[in-house]
């Protein structure tokens, strides 16, 4: 199955607002046959110790409940 990146930027454009509050932001750099996702945090969310906790509960979490397909989202930075 072929995820649509339309739909995942779209579904990272409503997590982008949530991180650039907090000074950071996220770049969609790849997209596997397999529905993995791979994103690169940036800016102040580079890094920072609750990464992992925004990549799974808000990063994640969006992008599985609005693009049919992803399995899994890792933060390659």
């Amino acid at each position: 199955m072929s995820i649509d990146r339309t739909l995942v930027e779209e579904a990272l454009a409503v997590v982008r607002p949530r991180l650039q509050a907090d000074g950071g932001g996220i770049e969609l750099k790849e997209i596997q046959d397999d529905g993995t996702v791979l994103v690169e945090l940036q800016g102040a969310c580079r890094g920072c110790p609750m990464a992992g906790l925004t990549m799974a509960s808000q990063v994640e979490c969006v992008l599985k409940d609005r693009v049919p397909g992803i399995t899994k989202v890792i933060n390659v930075a």
